[in-house]
């Protein structure tokens, strides 16, 4: 599918807006959606990126890759598209800080740029630094790449198990009652196809989504609205 959407009434935690993607704001489409969730223009907007979830990856992280996404230099547009200014939150090192030096810094930021890796490493330190606690009050806008997008599922799946929690199991923040398949037909992840996400989904307990680099989700005001120029499909 290209340059539909859909929207249900199925989205728990009203208040938080997000853009869940696959691959970073790369098209028209989605970018015209991120406009649509920030309250003043992206230039006025003051962005805080969370690279967390690259160093539980064995692929993407720690390293080149992870300070490409930091800087703005990766293939993936979230840090560079023009904010006034970007800062870096990480995760890790929260638990060490006492809340009231980055708690501030948190609430004052208009949008949180969280890249993709290793989604259960993601959810471990969003739990552990206390961001997953803080997420539902924030006035700034999700943006999610890969794992930073399916960390707010209540399951990601066996499928994308890579990193082990100490609890052993699949499960994520729950901040939204789907769960996401990214990077359909992508040239690199031959597992990555439509019918092996119909296989997940048919294993994971809510609803699944799931997307190619060309599409997004959109969450504001209780509606889950799907933009895409490419690929995409709802798993009930």
């Amino acid at each position: 599918m290209s340059n539909e959407s859909v929207k249900s009434n199925n989205y728990q935690r009203k208040g938080l807006r997000l853009l869940l993607t696959s691959a970073g704001v790369n098209n028209e489409t989605i970018r015209r959606a991120l406009d649509d969730l920030l309250s003043k223009p992206l230039g006025e907007c003051r962005a805080l990126c969370i690279p967390t979830a690259m160093y539980g990856h064995p692929v993407v992280g720690p390293g080149v890759k992870t300070w490409e996404f930091i800087s703005g230099n990766s293939e993936n547009p979230m840090v560079e598209l023009g904010w006034k200014s970007v800062g870096i939150l990480e995760l890790t090192a929260l638990p060490s800080i006492n809340q009231e030096v980055w708690k501030p810094l948190v609430q004052d930021a208009d949008v949180l740029l969280v890249s993709g890796g290793d989604a259960l490493y993601l959810s471990y330190w969003m739990k552990k630094s206390g961001m997953a606690e803080l997420l539902p009050s924030l006035k700034a806008v999700y943006v999610g790449m890969s794992a930073g997008s399916m960390v707010m599922s209540p399951n990601i799946g066996e499928e994308f198990i890579g990193w082990t929690p100490p609890q052993g199991r699949d499960e994520a923040l729950g901040l939204v009652d789907f769960s996401l398949f990214p990077h359909v037909d992508h040239e690199m992840l031959p597992g990555n196809t439509m019918s092996h996400a119909k296989i997940w989904a048919s294993k994971i307990p809510s609803t699944g989504y799931a997307i190619d680099d060309q599409t997004a989700i959109k969450v504001v005001n209780g509606h889950i609205e799907v933009v895409s120029e490419g690929n995409w499909r709802l798993f009930n």
